[in-house]
């Protein structure tokens, strides 16, 4: 099953099962002091970095491979949403056009086939950033305990390939999510979007590791990237 499919068809769901997330874009909205009027959001889902931001806003324009997402997202008049996978170097052509003051991305940058690539597409739009990235300590335990590697880059390697780009800070988040039972946490994790649809365990051994896994919680690590404004 492609990604941007099980994100579709969780889409409804999904507010639900996105606690971390929202978490996450209100750390991120609070890292931004100099309200741009004009935001481009990568992987903006079905909105939750749009309610968030609490300034008058000229122009937004929201880019994510999900149409399921971006047709729950909120619609206005200075609102514009396109369906695009930024993994597709397409996806960025035209977007120099825009004016933009600022460029976000909270909970969708993880998932880049090349990152390197795509902040190098980022950078060519000549606009300060703001990133919420998950990295390789979330589910931590979890992977160890499976004996599976982890599923997404390190702070270090996220570090290192944004610094080829940006001029920015960093600071890594760490939260821990408690559930009342293994089985809630699974389900969390499927509906999330942070678990995502790979798929690196076979059924048996899902359900071997959810009747013996310890512990009833998971762990999240992110990585916060955030330039200031230019000239500021």
């Amino acid at each position: 099953m492609k990604i941007q499919n099980e994100f579709s068809q969780n889409a409804k769901a999904y507010n639900n099962f996105n606690v971390i997330q929202t978490k996450v874009a209100e750390e991120l909205i609070c890292t931004i002091t100099d309200k741009p009027a004009s935001v481009l959001d990568i992987g903006c889902g079905r909105g939750g970095m749009y309610r968030s931001i609490s300034w008058p806003l000229k122009k937004f324009v929201g880019i994510d491979f999900a149409e399921g997402m971006i047709e729950l997202h909120p619609r206005e008049e200075n609102v514009e949403l396109f369906v695009k996978d930024f993994n597709d170097p397409t996806c960025f052509l035209n977007l120099d056009t825009y004016a933009f003051d600022r460029i976000v991305s909270a909970s969708a940058l993880q998932w880049s086939d090349d990152l390197d690539r795509t902040f190098q597409h980022i950078a060519t739009l000549n606009t300060p950033v703001t990133f919420a990235i998950f990295t390789s300590g979330t589910f931590k335990t979890l992977h160890e305990t499976a004996s599976i590697p982890p599923l997404l880059r390190s702070t270090e390697e996220v570090m290192a390939l944004c610094k080829k780009y940006f001029n920015a800070e960093y600071k890594v988040l760490k939260y821990t999510l408690e559930f009342d039972s293994v089985r809630d946490m699974f389900r969390y994790m499927k509906k999330s979007g942070v678990g995502g649809a790979r798929n690196l365990l076979s059924y048996k051994q899902m359900k071997r590791l959810m009747n013996d896994y310890p512990f009833n919680y998971l762990e999240y690590e992110i990585l916060m990237i955030h330039e200031d404004a230019k000239g500021s």
